[in-house]
């Protein structure tokens, strides 16, 4: 089980990446967009810097659902591997089967 500050910290960082995006695209669409003045490109460089570091979606880390582990992690499932397998041995997941020999 991953520390709870570290699960809320996440949790946090995902409310502000929500929070931002439509204003974070915007200011990149204004500075990738070579038509405009580079006077107002540049403003929405200094705009777009001026946001909340953690609105950046690149600071997104994933981790399990169940138990905040944020290494070996399944993207489809969503979980870690080893909650995968708990679950798995529970019988929890239609289909799959713990093998053993």
């Amino acid at each position: 089980m991953a520390k709870k500050s570290m699960i809320a910290r996440e949790k946090k960082r995902e409310a502000l990446v929500k929070k931002y995006a439509e204003k974070r695209a915007a200011l990149k669409a204004i500075i990738n967009d070579e038509t405009k003045p580079m006077e107002e490109r540049f403003r929405a460089t200094l705009d777009l810097a001026k946001l909340p570091r953690n609105s950046s979606a690149v600071r997104l880390h994933n981790r399990c659902q169940l138990t905040g582990r944020p290494h070996a992690y399944y993207r489809k499932l969503k979980i870690s591997r080893i909650a995968l397998r708990d679950l798995g041995s529970a019988g929890q997941i239609p289909g799959m089967v713990k093998s053993s020999w």
